[in-house]
């Protein structure tokens, strides 16, 4: 028999903080267990100690089936990349000032389409947050679609299976995009490397590829009025700033830091 105190004082130190996650999103204790007024159900202990040991090689998001971004919940497997901190800092930052442009120069049905949406997080988000904007989700892994199908399943939603804007001739107000953009020699962790799906990480050309594959095509896929949102990694941001002036004239570019001072977001916005 364990209350919880108890449970808290076996656990190492190194898998405290992985402990407490699980805790809190996988073992669902009951109120009295948590305040101690019951003993934890055995078959519970045994569930966390078995996920403390995934742990050690596999993402805790992976080992739940779900992560939470911008305060929902969406369904993650190893056929998507995890939605991480960075990612939901970006769509933060879309909202200031991004959506202040979106109600002062287009419209509330405003029409987005997230490229290379994985799980959906980026899309369905914003599709949440906009309730009468009209959003398409577009990824070419067939996996990936299945699971940003499972997290669209309440809204209406377009969902595209295709590389990219190839053959695509809609137009959009939005196009946001948090593409693979790690370059091949680059080091990520073990525990990203080897269980979160290359697709969705790696791309050639030092991390620059879709930048350029969407950048060079997208014109006409855009309204006259648009905003397009890339996250993007920590040193590409003069890179990314080269290729925007190679196929955009007269165009505002507006680079924007996440909370540890690295350029991680850029916005293109026509000119009013």
């Amino acid at each position: 028999k364990v209350k919880y105190k108890e449970l808290i004082n076996m656990i190492n130190k190194e898998d405290y903080k992985n402990a407490l996650y699980l805790i809190d999103n996988y073992i669902h204790l009951s109120n009295d267990e948590k305040n101690g007024k019951e003993d934890i159900d055995i078959n519970k202990i045994k569930k966390l100690q078995i996920a403390l040991k995934k742990s050690k090689t596999l993402p805790l998001q992976y080992i739940i089936g779900n992560v939470n971004f911008y305060g929902y919940t969406y369904k993650v497997n190893k056929n998507v990349l995890i939605p991480r901190f960075e990612t939901e800092e970006f769509v933060k930052t879309v909202f200031p000032d991004g959506l202040r442009y979106i109600k002062q120069n287009l419209n509330e049905n405003v029409s987005i389409i997230d490229l290379g949406t994985g799980s959906g997080a980026i899309g369905l988000t914003l599709k949440q947050e906009l309730p009468n904007s009209q959003v398409t989700l577009l990824d070419i892994s067939k996996d990936a679609i299945k699971v940003a199908i499972e997290n669209a399943k309440k809204l209406d939603v377009k969902i595209i299976e295709n590389d990219m804007l190839e053959g695509i001739n809609n137009k959009y107000d939005v196009i946001i995009s948090n593409p693979p953009y790690i370059s091949y020699n680059e080091e990520i962790m073990d525990i990203v490397k080897n269980n979160e799906p290359h697709i969705a990480l790696y791309a050639e050309n030092n991390g620059l590829y879709f930048y350029e594959k969407i950048l060079r095509t997208c014109k006409k896929n855009l309204n006259k009025n648009f905003l397009i949102a890339f996250e993007i990694g920590c040193n590409q941001k003069e890179d990314i700033i080269k290729i925007i002036n190679k196929y955009f004239d007269d165009v505002v570019i507006i680079a924007k830091q996440d909370m540890q001072k690295r350029d991680r977001m850029i916005f293109i916005m026509n000119k009013k």
